[in-house]
């Protein structure tokens, strides 16, 4: 039996032993079949504290005791910790965690006692924040009837109760709980995704009928610089939300500064000349100075532009086939209203009370991107401004 100090044998052989250790074999035989006294034994497993039976598949994300044992070979040689996050195929920062995290009292790395001490961590028990908070769960629940997104919630409750750190939940926790149903029964109303489960964003989509008529259209590409900045009012992007069977629709224009959004029934059909008449009887109750642009897609319905150009003064482009993200705000619209008007439903049944209703409740939403403030507040202080200069 070789007989040497017990800190200065090999990892091999404390891999082994430990590995013994874990599948029941008592100290003293794991000792001997490893060749080592039971008492360099002993010691081996005081100096790792204990050890738990707990190597079984875990995601790969987290650091496994083969790992363990590496960065413990490479901090025993002196090798730079980078140089071991390479090798075990992990990011240094999360080597320097473990090592910071799982290191003995005296400093020391001990792969075994590292392994355990993330193993206990791991294994705390927790109840779920709205399993424990029915107050918060009934503030939660109130604001989703109000068809609030759960980032707008989680934002919310941050400035409502600044010290109420227990209520500072993230936007993730909110949807874990939706769809766990722990806040409400979820149903199609509940989030305006109509989820109830997440799922791989992204779809493809091919477009019928682009504007293939000779007409005298304006690419985006023309379209003034002042646009894309944001600074001005009077901006606007538009589209149409279609109902079930293609044959009714709703016309969305959203105001690109402000966010402010208008709805136009379109129950009788949505031909270029209905279109045309609705976008002129709409933009010529507005001031000159909310009529300066308009950004559509290429779609037949838009035939008429130069018509609607003419009588209302504004000027209308067109973005490239297939991409909606060069009208970002009003597709981000459009989304926020299939929560109100789900896909297939009949929009010939919207009545104008309704329009109304959907219109108030989005222009009095609070938006991130506006700084948590809604855009009929800044609509009234564009107005405010108007009449003061």
């Amino acid at each position: 039996m070789p007989h040497h100090a017990w800190n200065k044998a090999s990892l091999d052989n404390k891999r082994r032993f430990f590995e013994l250790i874990r599948q029941g074999f008592s100290g003293q035989a794991a000792s001997l079949a490893v060749g080592v006294s039971p008492s360099c034994g002993s010691l081996w497993f005081i100096d790792a504290d204990r050890v738990s039976f707990i190597e079984q598949p875990i995601n790969r994300r987290y650091l496994s005791q083969d790992d363990r044992i590496e960065i413990a070979q490479g901090l025993a040689v002196g090798e730079p910790v980078k140089s071991i996050a390479a090798r075990i195929g992990k990011s240094f920062q999360s080597v320097y965690r473990e090592i910071r995290r799982n290191s003995k009292p005296d400093g020391r790395y001990q792969p075994w006692f590292a392994h355990n001490q993330a193993y206990l961590r791991r294994r705390r028990l927790k109840q779920h924040r709205f399993v424990t908070d029915a107050q918060l769960r009934s503030v939660v629940a109130r604001k989703l009837e109000l068809q609030w997104s759960p980032a707008l919630i989680s934002r919310w409750l941050r400035r409502r109760w600044p010290q109420r750190r227990s209520w500072h939940v993230c936007t993730e926790t909110i949807y874990e709980a939706v769809y766990r149903g722990l806040i409400v029964i979820t149903d199609a109303l509940t989030l305006r995704t109509g989820r109830i489960y997440r799922h791989r964003r992204g779809r493809g989509r091919t477009r019928e009928g682009a504007l293939r008529q000779s007409t005298a259209m304006k690419t985006i590409h023309q379209r003034p610089a002042v646009v894309e900045t944001r600074e001005q009012i009077g901006h606007w992007e538009g589209d149409l939300i279609i109902g079930g069977g293609q044959r009714s629709a709703i016309a969305t224009l959203v105001e690109r500064k402000s966010r402010l959004t208008l709805l136009l029934s379109m129950r009788e059909g949505y031909s270029a000349q209905q279109l045309g008449d609705e976008l002129i009887a709409t933009f010529s109750r507005l001031p000159p100075a909310l009529r300066r642009t308009l950004t559509w897609d290429q779609g037949n319905e838009m035939f008429q532009h130069e018509r609607i150009e003419k009588t209302t003064g504004m000027q209308i482009f067109f973005a490239d086939p297939h991409s909606p993200w060069q009208r970002g705000t009003n597709e981000n619209t459009n989304g926020l209203l299939r929560q109100y008007f789900p896909k297939g439903m009949d929009l010939r049944l919207v009545t104008d009370q309704r329009l109304r209703e959907v219109t108030e409740r989005l222009n009095t939403r609070p938006r991130l991107v506006l700084g948590d403030r809604t855009p009929e507040q800044l609509m009234s202080r564009w107005r405010r401004h108007l009449v003061a200069s």
